[in-house]
């Protein structure tokens, strides 16, 4: 696919990702994709930082300095590059703790943006996709069950999505990467389907955008981010959906994208949708914080003409990377 709304660069990323911002975005571009989105981390309080970050003594004050830099760096990428690609500069946000608004709110002030990416990592402060030990943790917090925790999961990603309505909301189901059935259908857990439910019930009330990201196919699951079953439902409340690789380096910028459109057709969405930055065009903006950042949709039959699809380098296998 020709759009990726979530990415990384170890730049930016140090010890989850490789490759520099400016090696990501030379990737895309010999991919032929026509929209690549920046969305690297943004600053989290000290105690969450993961293991190597804190090997690296990286602390609050110089993530705030590292997450400046990312965006003049993104700015100079996105001038260098106008002629080949459309670069849509943001960050991915992090919901932790109450203070998390806070320090998602500097960062939406103190930069200049496009859009973000709503995400949740953490349950009960336990990060949730990083380790099994971290999974286990929040597990034990949340009472000793997968289903506990998949409940407090999707309350917690409700109380975010209520705090900041995301543009686009990042792997919506994460939650299931560590679990011990992974393919399980929620629909099983009559709780658990019901947040879900409530949760896409409000992302569709404000027109966020639920990405369709394809990292949970390198991690060894066989569908991507959301499940069918919650594209499915989604797409009849008439939900708008976007494209992600969530891509840790050169090696995963689009990669399982080959399996796009089989995604698609077999849950009925008929069109996808993708961003735009300081275009002229007469699109909508995708949010009224950001009135430069335009909404665009192609349908399915319009997106297979696109030349992405006859480039010999797409990637169609899993790569040796195992990053989150």
């Amino acid at each position: 696919m020709p759009f990726s709304h979530h990415s990384h660069s170890g730049q930016f990323c140090p010890g989850h990702a490789r490759n520099t911002l400016e090696e990501m975005v030379e990737a895309a571009v010999a991919q032929r994709m026509e929209v690549f989105a920046l969305t690297e981390h943004m600053p989290r309080h000290d105690e969450d930082r993961y293991p190597e970050e804190r090997e690296m003594g990286l602390v609050y004050e110089k993530s705030q300095v590292s997450h400046k830099t990312y965006f003049q760096e993104a700015n100079r990428l996105r001038e260098k590059f106008k002629l080949k690609i459309q670069i849509v500069i943001g960050f991915e946000s992090e919901w932790i703790r109450p203070g998390s608004l806070d320090l998602i709110n500097i960062s939406l002030q103190n930069n200049d943006v496009d859009f973000f990416v709503g995400s949740v990592h953490h349950v009960h402060t336990k990060p949730i996709d990083f380790d099994q030990a971290g999974y286990d943790a929040a597990k034990e917090v949340a009472g000793g069950s997968d289903h506990q925790l998949f409940g407090d999961y999707f309350d917690a990603q409700f109380a975010m999505l209520q705090a900041i309505k995301p543009p686009v909301v990042g792997h919506f189901d994460l939650i299931r990467l560590k679990s011990g059935d992974p393919e399980r259908s929620f629909r099983e857990w009559q709780g658990v389907w019901g947040r879900i439910v409530r949760n896409l019930q409000f992302i569709a009330s404000y027109g966020g955008l639920l990405e369709i990201n394809f990292a949970s196919l390198r991690k060894g699951m066989t569908e991507p981010y959301p499940k069918d079953e919650i594209a499915k439902t989604f797409e009849i409340m008439g939900g708008k959906f976007c494209l992600s690789d969530d891509s840790h380096g050169v090696e995963q910028v689009a990669l399982n994208y080959h399996e796009c459109i089989p995604y698609l057709k077999r849950n009925h969405i008929s069109r996808v949708h993708f961003l735009e930055s300081l275009c002229e065009n007469l699109a909508e903006p995708i949010d009224s914080r950001f009135p430069s950042t335009k909404l665009r949709s192609l349908t399915i039959g319009e997106l297979k003409t696109l030349p992405f699809w006859h480039s010999r380098n797409m990637p169609c296998s899993p790569s040796g990377l195992d990053n989150n």
